[in-house]
């Protein structure tokens, strides 16, 4: 596996299920009060450009769980890239932490990131991707209706980061992966060709939503406008105002169709209250599960990360 969990494209089909399974069995344990400290005694830096109620949270509290601290690190504690620079930031943790999670704007600055760290780093979040969100959702949806090929997600808004992170998913996990998009707010087309190369899912762009969530067995939206975006506020929600997701939307999928959003949600905007809080919504179990995915993904890069420094060690005692 990689030492480093960056994008969902580095993974493998077999290596994201091993995750899966190994949040499963965590979270069973978790859940009966069993003890699961695989990171006795280990330390999480957490690096935040942007805050995150549920990205501080779930991480803080899954390394608690696993016996280890964590560490936060606001934007005004290192200022990464302008007070100093990211290599060297990526250095001197290293010599005190044994995990780095960033959640940063510039995706090169988290690949800049993990190319100077000698520890594990985890994105917890970058303009360009979002990949603990969309492994989380994966699981999820697994886990409310078992683990099945070409099941079928409507995603509906932004070509976002969430958005790029499930075309990922699409290219290792089999699936009919529909994006509903307003033009001009297409997904990064590097990433579409790339998971369209592979062949192993069918991912379609789609101008109208009905169209996109037609016989869906998943419906996922995000915000309109995204942290850094708030100048455009106002022209998404008129470019976007045809995509909310409401009960006539929802009525176009499949009967028992789920719903999801990452959160936080905009009430009103890209999702109705009633379909939020209603009977097909599984978003507070999905936010749940990013607890239970992240402490599988930390101890996996972190047995990673060990076997690597062993093996290097043996090689090259002196």
């Amino acid at each position: 596996m990689p030492k480093h969990f960056l994008s969902i494209a580095d993974f493998s089909k077999d290596e994201i299920l091993q995750i899966f399974d190994l949040t499963k069995e965590l979270k069973q344990k978790q859940k009966s009060g069993k003890s699961h400290k695989h990171l006795e005694g280990k330390t999480l830096a957490m690096i935040f450009q942007k805050p995150s109620a549920r990205t501080r949270v779930s991480f803080e509290v899954g390394m608690f769980q696993l016996g280890g601290h964590a560490l936060y690190l606001g934007p005004n504690d290192i200022q990464i890239g302008q007070r100093e620079a990211i290599g060297d930031v990526a250095q001197t943790l290293s010599q005190y932490v044994d995990i780095i999670m960033a959640r940063l704007f510039g995706h090169e600055d988290i690949v800049e990131l993990a190319n100077h760290a000698s520890v594990p780093v985890l994105n917890g979040l970058t303009d360009l991707l979002h990949p603990c969100q969309v492994m989380a959702d994966v699981f999820t949806i697994f886990e409310k209706q078992g683990k099945s090929d070409k099941f079928k997600v409507a995603f509906i808004g932004d070509g976002n980061n969430v958005a790029n992170s499930w075309i990922n998913m699409a290219a290792r996990i089999p699936m009919i992966l529909q994006l509903g998009i307003p033009d001009g707010y297409d997904p990064d087309q590097d990433i579409l060709h790339a998971a369209r190369k592979q062949n192993l899912s069918e991912i379609q762009v789609f101008r109208d939503p009905v169209e996109a969530v037609k016989d869906a067995d998943v419906i996922y939206t995000d915000v309109w406008a995204s942290m850094g975006q708030e100048s455009e506020a106002e022209k998404r929600k008129r470019a976007f105002k045809d995509y909310r997701v409401d009960t006539a939307l929802v009525g176009h999928a499949k009967p028992d169709c789920l719903v999801m959003h990452c959160l936080p949600a905009h009430r009103g905007e890209e999702i109705a209250s009633q379909v939020i809080d209603g009977p097909q919504s599984i978003v507070f179990e999905e936010a749940e599960n990013r607890l239970h995915v992240q402490k599988a993904i930390m101890v996996k890069v972190f047995e990673c990360s060990e076997k690597y420094h062993l093996e290097s060690f043996s090689k090259n005692p002196n």
